[in-house]
């Protein structure tokens, strides 16, 4: 058991700005690592994007190449859409 005077005891007194970083985690937890995964994944369809845009470009298996770009645009503006949804909700 920890006694009132204890130097193990925290003062409970935090600065201005662990406070507000304490409590910006509490109102939306884990939302970094949220920005980070839609960064991830956008940027894997915007390179996926790419390569099958040029793919489709050059003419080589533009059936295949097609729906597959189709994919990786959606997937890009369904990041966009959640970063911008997440930025809204602060």
């Amino acid at each position: 058991m920890v006694q009132p005077n204890s130097p193990n005891r925290t003062s409970g007194k935090f600065t201005s700005a662990q406070y507000n970083r304490l409590k910006a985690e509490a109102v939306s937890p884990y939302r970094g690592l949220r920005k980070f995964i839609y960064l991830a994944f956008g940027a894997s369809g915007g390179i996926g994007a790419f390569i099958f845009g040029l793919q489709a470009l050059a003419g080589r298996d533009v059936g295949n190449a097609l729906p597959n770009l189709a994919i990786q645009v959606g997937l890009i503006a369904l990041m966009v859409f959640f970063w911008r949804w997440d930025r809204s909700n602060k």
